[in-house]
């Protein structure tokens, strides 16, 4: 593994061949005794463990909470870690901390570290969307209205002097760091030779699947390689004729990307785990991982994604609803992997609905992806793709052929919608029966429907009122 450089509240740290797929929470409390980040669910679920990590991106500083309980070592490599026991100036506490206790904004206070250091970070932003910000914080006994007035007096006031400059110190470190190993790579083409002749590595890019194989499967990989240095795999790209994006690129960054071209993507990519789990986590991860219930792949099937698959300087390109075989098999070769996704340029008519008992942070039970096109009332064009509904995701093409050349009206919709039982047999397992999710997907159709043709609810606008 070799050495790797980073700063934990402002020291720089130099460890020599740590365990790869060691945890920072275990590494944290353990061998530092920095025993404020706690551990919860140990799978990034609950918060507990969140720590802010920041980095320099274009000479700008970036703060973002994520989940220590599924970081592994490696990923801190020429990056400033900041725990709970590092936030304040001194004695002087810092504007999150005071808020929480100036409003009671904890009770057992097991929860508390993590809910800080979520806070820590929006504030370093200037974010105020506290909903989303907590949205990956658990607590179960200060109940979170005391913690959201805490948020809301926090954000008011300014980002206080840390004791060291921290961007300065990245700046230092990032000029002596040693670029690393082959475990951790910074040149692509260089990855792409190694990786076709080590096809039994294990990549791991965001951790957040292979991060609960180590802590929840107690799995060993004798053999990784970390893709979170290859910057080439992190750039998103305005083509002539489409949106590149890079495999490496986190579910937090391809929300940005699409907030401005497909916005019902963006607003389903907010309920996509939390902010830490959308922080490390990348849409690379999220397709290759071939889960029938990812939320990625339908709404990317639906709008015509490819995908550019590479291994050694061969690449291959293919629809990304051709990628998925099978369950658990895809169409990816021995050393072969994703370098990028292309997504073609095209209206904004894309409904994505994600079904799922919590609205925050939980598993679909369906996620559903229409994008219908009409010219002069006729429907010339249909793409529909869902997830959870098969044993990969899958577009209904039964409904599809039942709706080209129809008029775009209600009678066509409510034919059409008989056809998802021709194109679907679901399961039945813990999260929906199969009625539902035939139920739902038919439900969803009508609803993209109405929503067309401008008479859809905004279910959480309603609310709010």
């Amino acid at each position: 593994m070799g050495e790797i450089h980073f700063l934990l509240n402002g020291k720089p740290i130099t460890l020599q061949d740590p365990d790869p797929t060691a945890s920072v929470l275990d590494w944290l409390r353990e061998t530092n005794h920095l025993t404020g980040t706690k551990e919860g669910c140990n799978e990034g679920d609950c918060g507990a463990c969140s720590v802010s990590l920041a980095s320099l991106e274009d000479g700008h500083l970036t703060h973002r909470s994520v989940n220590s309980c599924i970081l592994f070592l490696p990923h801190l490599h020429g990056k400033s870690l900041t725990t709970v026991e590092g936030i304040s100036n001194g004695n002087n506490l810092h504007p999150v901390q005071s808020a929480m206790v100036e409003h009671h904004g904890s009770q057992c206070g097991f929860c508390t570290p993590g809910i800080v250091m979520s806070l820590y970070a929006a504030h370093q932003q200037g974010r105020q969307d506290h909903n989303d910000v907590l949205a990956g914080n658990l607590c179960r006994c200060t109940g979170y209205a005391p913690i959201q007035r805490a948020a809301k007096a926090a954000a008011q006031q300014p980002v206080p002097a840390l004791l060291f400059d921290e961007a300065d110190a990245l700046a230092k470190l990032q000029q002596s760091t040693h670029q690393g190993d082959v475990t951790l790579p910074t040149d692509l083409d260089k990855f792409a030779d190694w990786y076709a002749k080590n096809p039994d590595a294990t990549l791991i890019a965001g951790a957040t699947d292979i991060g609960l194989q180590v802590t929840k499967a107690l799995r060993e990989f004798p053999k990784v390689v970390f893709l979170h240095r290859l910057e080439a795999l992190q750039t998103i790209t305005q083509e002539t004729d489409g949106l590149r994006i890079g495999a490496g690129v986190t579910v937090a960054r391809f929300r940005g990307a699409m907030i401005g071209k497909h916005s019902d993507f963006a607003e389903m990519l907010r309920r996509y785990g939390s902010v830490q789990v959308r922080n490390s986590g990348t849409i690379g991860g999220n397709i290759t991982n071939g889960s029938p219930i990812g939320d990625g792949p339908p709404p990317l099937i639906a709008l015509g994604a490819s995908i550019v698959l590479r291994r050694a300087d061969q690449r291959r390109v293919l629809l990304l609803e051709d990628y998925y075989i099978e369950y658990g098999k895809q169409d990816r070769q021995a050393g072969e992997f994703l370098e990028s996704i292309f997504i073609p340029d095209q209206p904004d008519t894309v409904g994505v609905y994600k079904i799922s008992k919590r609205f925050d942070q939980d598993i679909s039970a369906v996620c559903g992806a229409f994008n219908i096109t009409v010219e002069n009332d006729v429907i010339t064009d249909a793409r529909l793709a869902f997830g959870g509904m098969a044993a990969t995701p899958k577009r209904a093409s039964n409904v599809e052929a039942a709706l080209i050349g129809q008029p775009w009206s209600e009678a066509s919709i409510k034919t059409a919608m008989q056809q998802f039982a021709n194109d679907f047999t679901p399961l039945t397992d813990v999260r929906a029966s199969a009625e539902y999710r035939l139920k739902i997907v038919q439900n969803l159709l009508w609803r993209y429907w109405l929503s067309r043709n401008g008479q859809g609810a905004n279910i959480l606008a309603e609310v709010a009122k």
